[in-house]
């Protein structure tokens, strides 16, 4: 059976690659789209974890995600939130969505709180900003850019200098002095979100509390780290699941068409040979059994082909575009092999019941 069913692949060269193609196809679209919005979203968990904090207070009705919110409330907070008595150090952050060129959100720090939080930045070139047109960039962003110290780049309509590159994974990836974004944005005196490090990360839910017990603060968002990390999964960030359903829904139908497609027209044209198989005593498993292995065959060779394609994609995204991740996991993987193989075999199940049904006298003379 295996000796047929090789020689009917080869035998149909042509159509036998254009399905571990469409096959192929199919599960490199699986695996890069959801690398692609699973490796951002990972990137910024970690970034997030990166800037050291363990607790974030965020602004009155402030979204899971919170950091694409505006400055809409008084920096002063700080200054509360550092009185109390398991608080080590906070920083003030506002925070700018920018889609110039490409999406990102931009920090205004305040240098020294920030470094209290999280430790020193790790300079990989230059110094820390000294003055309002002055910005610190992460290496990931400068290898896109091909950016050095002393280089200038237009943001929100201003020219910035590079002070300084820093190692990637603190936060974002483009730093501007507090007061000078604020200025930019006609917020002074304003934070979008403030950073707290407690004295020790198990108080982490006991700070939480005494910031919420705090007169006037009671309606701000106030999460640990660890919980805005378990909100940043797939399934609760909005419409990311929808969207990787989405995608595999459309590769699912595209290798359950191709599959159909070839498949049936395959047993349109070897009439006479299931006439043949079956006059020579071949039931009707035995037939079915060959139209379905060949199709396992066929999605075998695809879905290798498709991890390869994949894996070399993933390799020219990061080196063409430094700033984004793409994660192709053991996972994922997994999910895409069964994807592929068991909508191909549902696409060739109806052309393989076809040819099971075939009369063979009909078969035998059929031209």
């Amino acid at each position: 059976m295996n000796k047929l069913i090789i020689s009917n692949l080869v035998h149909r060269p042509i159509r036998s690659l254009i399905s571990i193609t469409a096959i192929a196809m199919e599960v490199t679209l699986i695996l890069v789209i959801v690398g692609l919005s699973l490796g951002m979203l990972n990137d910024s968990k970690r970034r997030q974890e990166g800037i050291g904090a363990d607790v974030m207070v965020q602004p009155p009705g402030a979204s899971g995600l919170g950091l694409l919110s505006s400055a809409p409330v008084p920096v002063g907070v700080a200054d509360k939130i550092r009185k109390l008595k398991h608080v080590k150090a906070v920083t003030p952050i506002i925070t700018q969505f920018n889609t110039a060129g490409t999406v990102e959100v931009l920090y205004g720090i305040d240098l020294k709180s920030f470094e209290d939080v999280g430790g020193p930045l790790h300079y990989l070139e230059g110094r820390p900003f000294q003055k309002p047109d002055e910005i610190l960039v992460d290496d990931f962003f400068a290898d896109y850019k091909k950016l050095h110290v002393g280089s200038t780049m237009e943001l929100l309509n201003h020219t910035f200098t590079v002070s300084g590159i820093v190692e990637h994974g603190r936060g974002a990836r483009k730093f501007f002095q507090l007061t000078a974004l604020q200025d930019l944005l006609g917020a002074q005196g304003k934070a979008s979100i403030f950073y707290v490090k407690a004295d020790d990360p198990d108080n982490a839910q006991l700070v939480a509390d005494e910031i919420k017990g705090i007169d006037g603060m009671q309606q701000y968002t106030v999460r640990t780290m660890r919980e805005w990390l378990t909100l940043m999964t797939p399934d609760k960030v909005p419409g990311l699941g929808i969207f990787i359903q989405v995608v595999v829904g459309v590769a699912v139908v595209i290798g359950f068409i191709v599959i159909f497609q070839a498949m049936y027209t395959a047993v349109m044209e070897r009439t006479r040979e299931i006439g043949i198989l079956k006059s020579l005593g071949a039931s009707k498993a035995y037939i079915m059994n060959v139209v379905l292995r060949e199709t396992a065959l066929l999605s075998i060779a695809g879905i290798a082909l498709g991890v390869v394609i994949s894996a070399i994609a993933q390799r020219g995204l990061v080196q063409r575009f430094p700033t984004i991740r793409v994660e192709l996991t053991g996972q994922w993987i997994l999910n895409a092999v069964v994807i592929a193989l068991v909508g191909a075999l549902l696409g060739a199940i109806y052309p393989a019941f076809k040819a099971a049904q075939k009369d063979p006298i009909d078969a035998l003379a059929y031209e």
